[in-house]
Formats: structure tokens, C-alpha cells, sequence
């Protein structure tokens, strides 16, 4: 399916207005701290997925979807104020799950791997820092020094020092 590039432009901008008219102007008491994540319109723009995203549980953020639901007419309102569209798209509002699906599967991921994996990779990283220790000089002489002038260094004009 092709990509749309006006599409990503008014997704983008439906995005940043609908998140100010939430902020600004919408005085439900329900909707409270609801960020749009992201928008994503049909290729016919007569309907608008909004993601949304809050904090609390799961009773509060379903209360804040039904605020905006019941807030969606005035937001199309104001949007169509806003914008020299046509058309505004019906607004959909749904809960964005993509954080809260990244930590699960994140936690899926450490329940199924074995406890070693992470220990053995944690070990051979020690291995690797304490070889990194062994790169010291062997023949006991001081830094910058050379055993056959008599530990004596040369300076940069080709004296020596005494």
C-alpha cells in the first residue's frame, strides 16, 4: 500500500491541535491529562483514529477515553475553526497500547530467558575489563625511561636528564 505524504502531514497536524484544543479548551473534568500520541487519518480523511495516552489505571484511562468521546463534536468543531479543510474527519478516540504491549513483551522476554545468558554475557565482560589491566610494562623500569642509557630519559632537544 502506497505511503501517503499529505496524509502524514495532516496526521501530524491534526495531532498538534487536537493536544491543544484537549489542553486548552476542552472543560470536561474526565478527560484530566489525556497526551494524543499520535493520529492516524484514512486515506479518504473522513475518519481520524486519535491515540491517546494517560497516567493511572486502567479505570481512570477509560474514564478519559469516554470524556473525549463525549468531547469529540465540539474538538471536530473547533478543528474545522482551525484548519481550511473541507471536511474534518469523525474523531475515533482509542487508548494507545504501545507502551504498556512493549513492557509486557519486555517482561515475556525475561521470564523466557534462562538466568545464565544474562550472567555468562555479564561475566565475560569482566574477563575482557581484567585483561585490559594487564597491559602494564613488564620490564620494571619507569614510564618514559630506557634500561641501556642507565633509566636516564632523553628530553625533547636530545639531551639527557640527570
Amino acid at each position: 500500500m502506497p505511503k501517503f505524504r499529505r496524509t502524514d502531514r495532516i496526521n501530524e497536524q491534526f495531532k498538534q491541535e487536537i493536544s491543544l484544543i484537549v489542553r486548552d479548551e476542552v472543560r470536561d473534568p474526565r478527560v484530566g491529562l489525556a497526551t494524543i500520541t499520535a493520529v492516524q487519518t484514512s486515506p479518504e480523511l473522513d475518519h481520524a483514529k486519535v491515540y491517546v495516552t494517560s497516567l493511572g489505571d486502567a479505570e481512570e484511562r477509560e474514564e478519559i477515553i469516554v470524556g473525549l468521546r463525549s468531547a469529540a463534536p465540539f474538538i471536530r468543531k473547533q478543528l474545522a475553526g482551525r484548519l481550511s479543510m473541507r471536511r474534518i474527519p469523525e474523531l475515533h478516540f482509542e487508548e494507545d497500547r504501545v507502551l504498556s504491549e512493549a513492557m509486557r513483551i519486555e517482561q515475556l522476554l525475561r521470564e523466557a530467558l534462562p538466568n545464565g545468558v544474562g550472567a555468562s554475557d555479564e561475566a565475560a565482560d569482566d574477563e575482557v575489563d581484567a585483561d585490559d589491566g594487564d597491559d602494564v610494562e613488564v620490564d620494571g623500569g619507569e614510564a618514559g625511561s630506557d634500561p641501556a642509557d642507565g633509566g636516564e630519559a632523553e628530553s625533547a632537544e636530545g639531551g639527557t636528564k640527570a
